[in-house]
């Protein structure tokens, strides 16, 4: 047993905790959530799911999660969606966009007062989506070469699911970038401003908090520039291996969740 690992999970006032691939993969909870999920409400820990993803609002992934056994208030989440919305609103109020993405995205502009334009907005605003074909990325290609800027919800080039790896925002964006020539703003996760967002809506100092994620290049960077502990998990995107490619390392590597769990105890 890690004692050192177990009084620093102890000491922490809050945990942000990432979704995909931490969490859940699609729609398979992954072992020990349910267990850490109980254990910060019972020791009273301050703690968000801050999610890269912009497919779901709040409720939605509240309601995800009920379905999976799992039951969270939605002020518990924090999506690029809303981080978008909120940075969209702040620079262009009554703004517009063409919005290639899932209703997540949608709603969080909608309540920002952001309106919907295909016609001359003032942004292309790209989020994940099933909805991804040639006639978007045509309109939205058009969009930005009449002078819309072009954003991104979060710079993931993949994610996982439940059968393995698949494409991500980043990706959706790619071709949109290449013919344009333009390169895409990324709101979402590494982004200070959806960190220092998150790190105020969790309530505690960084130095009392730490993050959980399974991606080197969004979670972990985003934790180590905003002074959080960081606990790499790799039931996601990031491997032993993968880790070895970056400049920059974890406090801490662990197989997932259910790690933390069998660290304190709790199965």
């Amino acid at each position: 047993m890690n004692e050192e690992l177990i009084d620093i999970l102890k000491a922490k006032k809050g945990f942000l905790c990432d979704m995909d691939g931490v969490i859940y993969h699609g729609n398979r909870l992954l072992p020990g959530v349910i267990e850490f999920v109980n254990w910060l409400y019972a020791e009273d820990k301050n703690f968000l799911f801050l999610t890269n993803s912009s497919a779901r609002s709040p409720i939605e992934l509240k309601e995800k999660l009920n379905r999976l056994g799992l039951e969270i208030d939605e002020s518990h989440f924090y999506t690029s969606a809303l981080a978008t919305a909120k940075f969209i609103k702040d620079q262009c109020p009554d703004g517009s966009a063409y919005v290639i993405g899932d209703p997540g995205l949608m709603n969080a502009l909608y309540d920002a007062g952001i309106s919907m334009n295909d016609m001359n907005p003032d942004y292309v605003i790209v989020g994940e989506t099933q909805n991804y074909n040639y006639t978007n990325i045509l309109k939205a290609v058009r969009l930005i070469q009449k002078g819309a800027k072009l954003i991104g919800t979060n710079p993931d080039l993949t994610g996982p699911d439940e059968e393995g790896i698949i494409p991500a925002c980043r990706a959706f964006l790619a071709p949109i970038e290449l013919a344009t020539g333009k390169s895409a703003y990324y709101v979402g996760k590494p982004n200070p401003l959806m960190m220092r967002t998150g790190i105020k809506r969790l309530g505690v100092h960084s130095a009392d908090a730490a993050i959980i994620g399974d991606r080197m290049d969004t979670d972990i960077i985003a934790g180590i520039e905003s002074g959080l502990t960081t606990f790499l998990v790799l039931s996601g995107v990031s491997s032993c291996e993968t880790v070895k490619d970056f400049p920059y390392r974890p406090d801490h590597i662990l197989t997932g969740i259910d790690e933390i769990v069998s660290c304190l105890g709790l199965k």
